[in-house]
C-alpha cells in the first residue's frame, strides 16, 4: 500500500515534467517562428512623385575615322621613323607615318640595274639578228648565183659530150638543193633571233615591273591623311611579344619599332562627327527613348556639363558574358551631342544622366520589393506575425523604386521574399538561448 502511494506523486511530477518541456519547445518554436517573419525587412508603400531619371556611363567614339596601316608592300618588317603623337590636328595630305626607305631604295636601285641589263641584253640579241640576218642574205645571193650559173652551164650540154652533160646536171641539183637548204636555215635563224629578242624583251619588262613597284613602294614609305582630323595612335601589340591579355597595359606605336605590312598604326578621326556610346542593362530600356535628352559629364573635364540627345536605342540584347544569367542583357544608347567642344577626343568617358518624366501623386515601393512569379509581379503583405501574397500592377519604374496599383498606401511590404529558404547561420555563430 505505501509502495503504490509512493508511486502517483512520482508519476504525477513526470507528467508535469513532460507537459512543461513540451509547452517549452512548443513556445521557443512559436518565438522563433515570430522572429523570423519578424526579422524580415519591410517598407511601407508610399505616395508620393518618382522621377524616371536614368543614370549610366558612356565613352565617346568618333562616326566617321580612316584607319592608317603600314603599306603591304610583302617582304621584312618596316621601322617606324615619324609618327606624328596621339591627339595632334592634321589637315588632309599631311605626313602622319614614315618608314625606313633604305630597304625599298636597294630594292628600286637592283631592279633599275636589272632593266638596263635587259635593255643591253635587247640591243644585243637585236644586233645578232641583224648581223646573222646579213650574212643569210649574202649566202642566199651567192646560192642564187650558183643556181644560175649551173642553169647556164646545162645550156651547153648539146655541144658537150654525154659525160659532161651529166656533170652539168649533178651541179645544177646540188645548187638547187644547196639554195632550199639555205632558205630553210634562212627562216630558222629569223625566228631563233625574234625568240632571244622577245626573251630579253620579257627580262626588261619583268624589270620594268620590278622598278615601278619598288617605285611605288618607296613613295609609300610616307603616309599621308586622307582627310582633316585628329590622330589617334594604337596600342603596339607586338611589344610584348604579341602575347597579351585583358588587362594587360601595352605601350602606343612609337618612332623605332618594327611593324610588319599591314599593321594598323593610327587613325584618323573627325572631331565634328563623334557620338557617346552607352551600355545599359535591360531594366532602364522601358525609360529610354529616341529624342530625350540627356545631361553628359566628362570625366576629364569636371565641372563641364553638355547636353545630348538620345540618336537611337538598340533594339536586341545581348549577355555581357555568356554564362552570366543573373545581370540581364544590355543594349547600346547612341547619343548626340551638338556643338561639340574642340577639347573632347575620342575614348574619353562620362557619366550620363537621360532626363526622364516626373509622375505625381503616384502610390510606390522599393524595386527590390517587388518580386516576379509565374510571370506576374507580386509583393508580400504584411498580415500580422506573417505575410500574405499579393499581385500587384507595375505602372513604371526608375532604378530604385516601382511604381505600382493594387495596394494601399502605408502596407508594410516584404523588402526579401519569405517563402526563399532561411539563410543557415554561418558555423560558430551561436544561437540565443538554449534547451536547459
Amino acid at each position: 500500500m505505501k509502495l503504490k502511494q509512493a508511486r502517483v506523486p512520482l508519476l504525477s511530477i513526470l507528467a508535469v515534467l513532460v507537459i512543461a518541456a513540451s509547452a517549452t519547445v512548443w513556445l521557443r518554436a512559436v518565438g522563433r517562428s515570430r522572429t523570423t517573419d519578424q526579422a524580415i525587412p519591410a517598407a511601407a508603400v508610399e505616395r508620393g512623385a518618382i522621377s524616371l531619371d536614368v543614370y549610366g556611363t558612356g565613352e565617346l567614339q568618333a562616326s566617321h575615322t580612316v584607319m592608317l596601316a603600314v603599306p603591304p608592300i610583302g617582304g621584312d618588317a618596316l621601322q617606324i621613323t615619324k609618327l606624328v603623337h596621339t591627339g595632334a590636328r592634321v589637315k588632309k595630305g599631311d605626313i602622319v607615318i614614315e618608314f625606313d626607305p633604305s630597304g625599298q631604295q636597294f630594292k628600286l636601285e637592283q631592279s633599275r640595274s636589272d632593266l638596263e641589263q635587259a635593255q643591253q641584253e635587247i640591243a644585243k640579241a637585236q644586233a645578232d639578228a641583224a648581223v646573222l640576218a646579213a650574212k643569210d642574205k649574202v649566202a642566199l645571193l651567192k646560192a642564187h648565183y650558183d643556181v644560175r650559173k649551173a642553169e647556164l652551164d646545162m645550156q651547153k650540154n648539146e655541144l658537150l659530150s654525154k659525160i659532161e652533160g651529166q656533170k652539168n646536171q649533178l651541179a645544177l641539183d646540188q645548187a638547187n638543193r644547196a639554195l632550199a637548204e639555205l632558205e630553210q636555215d634562212i627562216k630558222s635563224h629569223a625566228q631563233s633571233g625574234q625568240a632571244d629578242v622577245d626573251l630579253a624583251q620579257e627580262k626588261y619588262n619583268k624589270a620594268k615591273l620590278t622598278m615601278d613597284a619598288a617605285q611605288q613602294n618607296l613613295e609609300k614609305m610616307q603616309v599621308a591623311a586622307p582627310m582633316d582630323g585628329l590622330v589617334t595612335i594604337r596600342k603596339n601589340e607586338f611589344a610584348s611579344g604579341g602575347i597579351f591579355f585583358t588587362g594587360m597595359t601595352l605601350p602606343e606605336f612609337r618612332v623605332g619599332d618594327q611593324v610588319q605590312p599591314g599593321s594598323p598604326i593610327a587613325q584618323i578621326v573627325d572631331p565634328m562627327e563623334m557620338n557617346l556610346l552607352a551600355h545599359m542593362n535591360e531594366q532602364s530600356r522601358s525609360n529610354l527613348r529616341t529624342g530625350q535628352a540627356v545631361e553628359v559629364r566628362f570625366n576629364a573635364m569636371p565641372g563641364s556639363v553638355f547636353h545630348g540627345t538620345v540618336k537611337s536605342v538598340a533594339g536586341m540584347t545581348a549577355h555581357a558574358f555568356v554564362f552570366d544569367s543573373t545581370t540581364g542583357g544590355n543594349f547600346d544608347v547612341t547619343i548626340t551631342i551638338p556643338n561639340l567642344d574642340p577639347r573632347l577626343r575620342p575614348g574619353l568617358t562620362s557619366e550620363l544622366r537621360f532626363e526622364g518624366e516626373t509622375q505625381k501623386g503616384v502610390l510606390f515601393v522599393p524595386r527590390i520589393a517587388v518580386f516576379v512569379k509565374e510571370g506576374k509581379h507580386i509583393v508580400y503583405v504584411r498580415n500580422g506575425s506573417g505575410y500574405q501574397q499579393r499581385e500587384v500592377k507595375v505602372l513604371s519604374e526608375n532604378e530604385s523604386r516601382s511604381a505600382i496599383s493594387g495596394v494601399d498606401v502605408g502596407t508594410l511590404v516584404a523588402l526579401r521574399d519569405p517563402t526563399a529558404p532561411a539563410k543557415t547561420p554561418a558555423p560558430g555563430a551561436g544561437a540565443s538561448g538554449g534547451v536547459l
